[in-house]
């Protein structure tokens, strides 16, 4: 885990600065995991589903890590 204040790992040992790209690309992401995040409240809840994340989200569906096309 990095802690993104003082630029070390949580072990404690320093890394390399982040170039001034690397940080937006950074935000982007934490910008598209809150949206994301956001879009993912407002569905209503399955009931009596499998549990967990809804199978098909990124185009193909997927269970226990095995994913097959459309």
């Amino acid at each position: 885990m990095i802690d993104k204040t003082s630029q070390t790992h949580a072990n404690g040992s320093p890394h390399k600065p982040l170039t001034p790209a690397a940080r937006r690309a950074l935000a982007e992401a934490e910008a598209r995991r809150e949206q994301y995040r956001e879009k993912e409240a407002t569905l209503p809840r399955e009931i009596g589903g499998r549990g967990g994340k809804e199978p098909g989200r990124y185009g193909d569906w997927e269970v226990k890590g095995l994913t097959s096309d459309f």
